[in-house]
């Protein structure tokens, strides 16, 4: 499938480290209650997150557990992953080197929550896409403890569904995160098996014949 395509790259070897990129720079909503009954609220930037399983629909977030929102995951067994776009990008920067022990990061960063169909973490209305996710196990890695969960609910904006349907994520604006450093998603280079599909047939049933010489 690379026919053709010339390589001339020579590679130098590191050790064992984590660089994969890109990841989405997602911004976690938590929440938990003390003993005294208060709910506190609490949101981070976790760039340690993906799908783990599709069916049923899985997912994680790892984090170390010096991080204010760990006790708060920890106890109350609950996350939203809140998907990141380009007008949430200095929130997602804020959110990931502030800690909420110090203040309210959803005040500072003028962002808001609401209710969640499934858990009791808030979704980030600011987000056009939330996972609503419940724990069922717990890893300690190492510098940090990874949480498994089950997607329960999905909230998704209604101005990124068409009137079929159907999801149109390119329109929500996301960012990714690759090495320090946030960017926009590019251009669109082809949908999930397009170098497998065969060309389209016309109104005839055959394949358009391909022009000659100096036809266009």
């Amino acid at each position: 499938c690379m026919k053709g395509l010339i390589v001339n790259m020579k590679k130098t070897e590191w050790k064992g480290s984590a660089l994969l990129a890109p990841v989405p720079p997602a911004l976690v909503t938590c929440s938990a209650e003390t003993d005294d009954g208060e709910v506190i609220n609490n949101i981070l930037t976790v760039a340690w997150t993906g799908i783990v399983c599709s069916k049923p629909a899985k997912t994680y977030i790892s984090l170390r557990p010096s991080r204010y929102s760990y006790e708060l995951v920890r106890k109350s067994g609950e996350f939203v992953i809140n998907l990141t776009t380009t007008e949430l990008v200095n929130a997602a920067d804020f959110c990931g080197v502030r800690s909420g022990r110090n203040f309210d990061k959803f005040e500072a960063c003028g962002l808001h929550t609401a209710k969640a169909s499934k858990v009791r973490a808030p979704l980030l209305e600011e987000s056009p896409v939330s996972l609503e996710c419940r724990v069922f196990d717990i890893n300690e890695l190492g510098s940090h403890v990874m949480f498994l969960a089950d997607i329960v609910a999905v909230d998704v904006d209604e101005s990124l569904v068409d009137s079929e349907g159907r999801l149109m994520i390119e329109r929500a604006g996301l960012i990714a995160y690759a090495h320090g450093d946030y960017f926009s998603l590019g251009r669109r280079l082809g949908d999930f098996g397009f170098s497998v599909r065969k060309k389209r047939k016309n109104a005839y049933g055959k394949r358009p014949p391909k022009p000659k010489s100096g036809q266009k």
